[in-house]
C-alpha cells in the first residue's frame, strides 16, 4: 500500500527548531473524564508557558472533532483513530519545537500508550486530570452527562463506555482538592523539574 512512499528528511531539524524557540518542546497529555476541567488546565497551564516565552498550541477534544476528525464517532475503533491522528498531529507540534498541549478524553490505555510510543523519551508527559465521576456529572458543564443519563447520548465515557485510569502518568492532578491556578502551577514547577523549561 506504502511501497512508493519515502520518509522525507528536512534540512532545519527539531533541534534547529528547539535551539531558534531556545526551549525544548513535548506534549503535555491531558486525560479523564469529561467535566474534569482538562481543557480549563490546559488553558491556564498555556497562559502561563506564554507568559514565559514558550512557543505553546493546545489541541482540544471538540475544537479537532469539528474539523480534522468530523468524520468519526465515538465507537471504540473511531475513539481509536481519534487519539491516532491527535498523536500524530502532536508529533509534528513537537518537531516543529513547539510545547503542545492535548485535552482530549482518551479513555483507553492501549491508545493513550500508541500515542507515547510516537515520541521520544521525555517528550510525552501524560496528566491524568483526576476527579470523580460524581462531581464531573455535577459540574457537566456541557450538560453531556444528563443527556448521556437520558439515553440521547450513546457510548459516552463513565456512563455506558469506560475510563481506564491511567496506570502510571508523569503527573495526577486532582481537580477536586486544588484550584486552577494551583493545579496550573504544579505542571509548570515538574516542567522545570524535568528541565523542559528553565
Amino acid at each position: 500500500m506504502h511501497n512508493n512512499l519515502t520518509l522525507q528528511s528536512s534540512t532545519i531539524n527539531k533541534q534547529d527548531r528547539r535551539e531558534l524557540n531556545q526551549h525544548k518542546s513535548c506534549v503535555l497529555w491531558f486525560t479523564g473524564l469529561s467535566g474534569s476541567g482538562k481543557s480549563a488546565l490546559a488553558n491556564e497551564v498555556e497562559k502561563l508557558l506564554y507568559t514565559k516565552g514558550i512557543r505553546t498550541y493546545i489541541l482540544d477534544g471538540d475544537n479537532i472533532r469539528l474539523g480534522l476528525n468530523k468524520n468519526l464517532s465515538f465507537s471504540a475503533e473511531d475513539r481509536k483513530e481519534n487519539i491516532r491522528r491527535i498523536g500524530e498531529v502532536s508529533k509534528l507540534f513537537v518537531d516543529a519545537g513547539i510545547l503542545v498541549l492535548t485535552a482530549f478524553i482518551s479513555p483507553y490505555e492501549s491508545d493513550r500508550q500508541m500515542a507515547r510510543n510516537l515520541f521520544s523519551v521525555g517528550e510525552f508527559i501524560e496528566i491524568y486530570v483526576n476527579c470523580s465521576l460524581e462531581v464531573c456529572e455535577k459540574r457537566d458543564p456541557k450538560g453531556l452527562y444528563k443527556k448521556a443519563r437520558n439515553g440521547e447520548i450513546k457510548d459516552f465515557t463513565g456512563i455506558s463506555a469506560p475510563y481506564e485510569t491511567p496506570s502510571s502518568p508523569e503527573l495526577s492532578i486532582d481537580t477536586e482538592k486544588y484550584t486552577l491556578k494551583e493545579t496550573a502551577e504544579s505542571i509548570i514547577a515538574y516542567l522545570i523539574q524535568q528541565s523542559v523549561l528553565k
